[in-house]
Formats: structure tokens, sequence, C-alpha cells
């Protein structure tokens, strides 16, 4: 399973259940790997800092929701070295911001998610974290928007 697959995985899921969460934790783990390949082949800093800086806050998802295993189960989840392998992220050689609406829909997607899942939660910790996860989500497509309109003004 790549990273996409995962991806996808896990919006298709209905509940948060262990074996989703610790999927979860793998693929926000390896948003920083995502981010920062996108911002690599992108030729323009200011927006290769905006999608770095979601990468960085993609790791901070991963720690919430080891802390959301954390309630669910009543004791520390410690994560298995397999939970916290990151995922290889496949991307062609050169992107510009054509390839950037995918990711946008990919987060806002991550949100609505997050949203259905407090929906089922009973714990309002869990749900305060799941819902803050998601608009943090939101707010990673509005600055790959940025990114994208930074590029659009960008001279070839």
């Amino acid at each position: 399973m790549d990273f996409f697959e995962a991806t996808a995985r896990i919006g298709a899921a209905e509940t948060l259940d262990l074996e989703t969460a610790e999927l979860l934790i793998r693929v926000e783990n390896s948003g920083d790997v995502l981010y920062n390949e996108l911002a690599a082949r992108l030729d323009n800093e200011e927006a290769a800092e905006l999608l770095r800086r979601n990468g960085r806050e993609e790791v901070g998802h991963a720690r919430r929701v080891m802390k959301i295993l954390s309630l669910k189960l009543g004791k520390e989840y410690v994560p298995s070295a397999e939970v916290m392998e990151k995922f290889t992220v496949d991307l062609p050689d050169s992107v510009d911001a054509s390839a950037l609406p995918m990711i946008v829909e990919g987060e806002m997607q991550g949100d609505i998610g997050y949203q259905k899942w407090a929906a089922a939660e009973t714990d309002p910790e869990v749900i305060k974290l799941l819902l803050l996860n998601g608009r943090e989500e939101t707010k990673h497509a509005e600055r790959i928007k940025q990114a994208i309109a930074i590029l659009a003004a960008t001279p070839a």
C-alpha cells in the first residue's frame, strides 16, 4: 500500500477504530514527506514554504491521533515501529500549480472525515481533538490555494 492508497482507505472509513487510527497516524506522519517532496519540486520559495508548513502540521495531527487513542483505550497508546514508519510518496520529477488542486481536495475531504468521526464519538476531548485536526486540514487547503495563486502570479 502506498500513501495515496492508504489515504483513500482512510477516507472510506466510517468510524475511527484502532486499525483505521493506526493507518491515519502513518498517513498524517507521512504528510511532511508529501509536502516536502512537493515543495522541493516548486520553483518558488514562498509557495514551497507554505507547503512545508502544512507538512509540519500534519505530523502534529499524528500526535493528536495518538492522544485520541490513549483516551479511547484508557491508557497511554504507544505506536509500533510499523505505525511510525512513513510512507514514501511517489511524485513526478516536476510539479507545477496544476498538480495542487488535487491536494486541496484531499485536505477538504480530510476535514469532512474528521467531522464524521467526531460525530460518532461521545468523549468531548476526543471530539475536540478530531475537530481541531479537521479545521487544520481546511487551513492546509487554504494555504495550498495561496501557493497556487503565488505560482500563477510568478512569470515562467
